[in-house]
């Protein structure tokens, strides 16, 4: 295509008439339809019925005629209809969203999995210059054979976001100044240090990843916090691939200990902050204004510390902001709601001054603790591994690119092991020459 463009003619060498078809037809909201492409091989039809169970798309006319449209009345607007543009052998139909926005073959392809709901479909991320251009389903037929849905496909614009948080920020008044990371963390920590116990809550989320999980609940552990839940995010799922939980990482969040129950303890934190006896509230990843902490009891705590990917009422609110990443900007591992163990990979830099979260967390206990070994995610992830007996043996490269079953759906994990002092000094051994505490 590069080439005809530029050396080729602007004018055609056939004689006889063309049959012309429509060029820019809309079949849904998400889907457009170059009908002179099309070769009539019926894949979009028999995936409408067959797998999306939908039947809405068929042919109409007859002989050189024929063209691909939509029944009369209908329109390709199901959960699923971008599959028909991935398995189209002609590009005769496009999506809407990707369409003449870049070059397939200029995109960088990064393995990773869809964070948008429990089912965790196998991805690949493209893109180009740290932009994410599109999403495509990547075959793992223990988890989405070659599907995803329209959803979780397109859920990722919010990565460039303008409300994105780029630096950390801690309160001056009645502002918040920005400053650098280890300002940052050390007011974070200088702030938690005068509490404990029942006067902390901490609100986790179960789209974090297991390591950031396993770091949550040494964190806990360090400040003896009871009131630590995670935020459940429900909608209506289908009995294709969507799941009602639209966490990803749920499981992991029983796994490593961080709630039995997603959102049982949420109205006693709730509350608790209401009534005062909770004088400092760590919120990662999630809004507590959206569960009934409002942006007044929130501005009344001593310590209020989020961290973020995106602004909003609460962050405006908060003693310290710690910008963090999104799920194509970080490495780690999460696991479904079938229990299969699965990796995230990086696919783009963060942007600005942001940090990934599990750096962060790693911060804030080191500046409670003192060291604590962690010099890498797999380091994290090694930890885990020591302490949990679902995931003895493996590591980060162990997962594979398609995962490792873990858990049972439904099964209730025995409670994780904090690492000891004696693995902590150990690491310690080994760390990095030149490396600072």
């Amino acid at each position: 295509q590069e080439f005809s463009v530029e050396y080729g003619t602007s004018e055609s060498r056939f004689l006889e008439n063309k049959v012309k078809k429509p060029k820019n037809v809309v079949l849904g909201p998400r889907v457009t339809l170059d009908d002179e492409r099309c070769i009539l091989c019926s894949r979009c039809i028999r995936f409408c019925q067959e797998i999306a169970k939908d039947d809405v798309l068929g042919f109409v006319d007859r002989g050189s005629h024929t063209v691909l449209t939509a029944h009369p009345g209908k329109r390709l607007e199901n959960n699923y209809s971008l599959n028909t543009v991935d398995i189209c052998p002609v590009g005769a139909l496009t999506s809407s969203d990707f369409r003449f926005k870049m070059r397939v073959w200029f995109l960088k392809e990064t393995k990773s999995i869809c964070t948008s709901c429990a089912t965790g479909c196998n991805t690949i991320i493209g893109t180009r210059e740290d932009i994410i251009y599109r999403q495509t389903p990547r075959e793992n037929d223990e988890v989405n054979s070659c599907w995803m849905c329209d959803y979780g496909r397109l859920n990722f614009d919010y990565l460039q976001s303008e409300k994105r948080l780029l630096a950390p920020r801690i309160s001056s008044g009645e502002k918040l100044a920005t400053v650098d990371w280890n300002v940052a963390i050390t007011h974070a920590a200088l702030q938690l240090k005068h509490f404990s116990g029942w006067e902390i809550a901490i609100i986790a989320s179960g789209r974090m990843t297991n390591e950031e999980l396993w770091l949550t609940a040494q964190l806990a552990r360090t400040l003896d916090v009871q009131l630590i839940d995670i935020v459940p995010h429900t909608s209506q799922g289908d009995d294709i691939l969507l799941s009602e939980d639209r966490n990803p990482n749920t499981n992991g969040a029983r796994l490593l200990g961080i709630t039995s129950e997603p959102g049982a303890k949420l109205p006693a934190i709730a509350e608790a902050v209401k009534s005062g006896r909770v004088k400092a509230l760590i919120a990662l990843g999630e809004n507590p204004i959206d569960f009934g902490i409002s942006a007044e009891q929130l501005s009344n705590l001593p310590a209020f510390m989020v961290m973020d990917i995106l602004s909003n009422p609460a962050t405006e609110n908060a003693t310290v902001v710690l910008p963090s990443f999104g799920f194509a900007e970080k490495r780690g591992s999460m696991i479904n709601g079938k229990g299969r163990l699965q990796r995230l990979n990086r696919a783009v830099r963060g942007p600005g001054n942001a940090r990934d979260d599990w750096e962060i967390l790693r911060d804030l206990l080191q500046a409670l603790t003192g060291s604590n070994g962690i010099y890498s995610i797999e380091d994290v992830f090694r930890q885990m591994s020591e302490g949990v007996s679902q995931l003895a043996g493996l590591s980060l490269s162990k997962i594979g690119d398609l995962g490792v079953q873990v858990m049972q759906a439904h099964e209730s994990p025995a409670p994780p092991v904090g690492p000891a002092a004696s693995d902590i000094e150990k690491a310690e051994g080994k760390k990095p020459p030149g490396r600072s505490r």
